[in-house]
């Protein structure tokens, strides 16, 4: 269900600046900052409601939200459907947002069992499948989107989640929501999540942040317009491909260089390369450079979030599946209006100055897990 799920979100938002594009009747400029906070509005709500859902499911059963939410996620998508102008479409987003993330419970879930090597191989592997669903999403969704219309991929996407509702309700067993021993679900302070959350955020804005200025960005490296929905697909896939890699690695590449030198190390690799992106005139140069940055990049999250879901209890992670979901809003956000007022070096230029600057942050001990 977090493949399907996953692939059911991407399926959906590969598509979605085009069809903003299509609905708009404001001036490009206009038009370019609205797409980034109609794509942004609902990690910005999650940022909020995310760490609720997690404090409420260590009162009750992570099962049991894990299916509402998915339900409810299912419905928010059928209203993306119905939208017909960019307000109604914010609107839909922005209560999409109250829908929490159904990767909490999951986590949740995990992290309960008393084996903390096992904790991290599930969450290794809740994440790769996460990541799968994200690699393969964008390809079939552009496609999609291109041949049966934008709507008709919307209510695609919106089965899709109700269905994963229906495959847990039934095929989970209630039992498996309960802790069976291990940790009591400490509770980390401050010192500990807020540096913790401030690294998820900034290492994942490098990934979050191309779809919104994709429209913007192909016509400039020679794509023609009737081209750029399919070539954009390409590359989120290739991205996606690339955390996908990543994301099955991290578990092995922290048993061999240790989270200390690696994380840093990621990170400096991811900021070289989105750097890069300022000067090439290639698209296809420019893909490969994106797929670079992401494979740095995409290790972060699984590392640091393996060790916090095994001390911590929901509200905890809760709160760091919030950072990274934040980045979903920051990223389009802040890319969308950088490249409105100024040019996409700029953007890639501060991006690479975010990832340096979370390198400190990764030498602390919180982080490490």
């Amino acid at each position: 269900t977090m493949f399907v799920g996953s692939f059911a979100w991407s399926f959906v938002y590969v598509s979605l600046p085009f069809y903003l594009q299509a609905l708009s009747t404001a001036d490009a400029a206009t038009t370019l900052r609205s797409t980034g906070w109609i794509l942004g509005i609902t990690a910005l709500v999650n940022v909020v409601t995310a760490p609720l859902w997690g404090r409420f499911a260590e009162r009750s059963d992570p099962r049991r939200l894990y299916v509402l939410v998915e339900f409810l996620q299912g419905v928010a998508f059928l209203g993306m459907a119905l939208a017909r102008t960019l307000p109604e479409m914010f609107l839909a987003r922005f209560i999409l947002g109250f829908m929490g993330a159904a990767s909490t419970f999951a986590f949740m879930l995990v992290g309960r069992d008393p084996d903390e090597a096992r904790v991290r191989r599930q969450v290794a592997a809740i994440q790769s499948a996460m990541t799968v669903g994200q690699v393969v999403g964008p390809l079939f969704g552009a496609v999609a989107a291109a041949r049966l219309g934008f709507r008709a991929s919307f209510v695609m996407g919106a089965a899709m989640l109700m269905g994963c509702a229906l495959l847990v309700r039934w095929g989970v067993p209630a039992s498996a929501a309960r802790r069976q021993g291990g940790p009591a679900g400490k509770r980390l302070g401050v010192r500990d999540l807020v540096p913790v959350a401030l690294l998820v955020l900034g290492g994942s804005t490098h990934i979050f942040f191309l779809a919104a200025i994709l429209p913007e960005v192909l016509p400039a490296l020679g794509v023609p317009a009737e081209r750029t929905l399919e070539v954009g697909g390409i590359i989120i896939f290739a991205s996606g491909a690339a955390a996908a890699l990543g994301s099955m690695a991290a578990p092995r590449l922290g048993e061999m260089v240790g989270s200390r030198r690696l994380i840093p190390g990621l990170l400096i690799g991811a900021s070289i390369s989105v750097a890069a992106l300022a000067v090439v005139s290639s698209v296809w140069l420019y893909g490969l450079l994106r797929f670079l940055q992401v494979l740095c990049v995409a290790p972060v999250f699984p590392i640091v979030v393996a060790g916090i879901a095994y001390r911590a209890g929901g509200q905890a992670i809760g709160t760091i599946n919030a950072a990274r979901i934040g980045a979903g809003f920051l990223g389009p956000v802040v890319a969308a209006s950088v490249v409105s007022w100024s040019a996409p070096w700029a953007m890639y230029v501060l991006l690479a100055a975010i990832g340096l600057a979370c390198v400190p942050l990764a030498r602390l001990p919180a982080a490490r897990g």
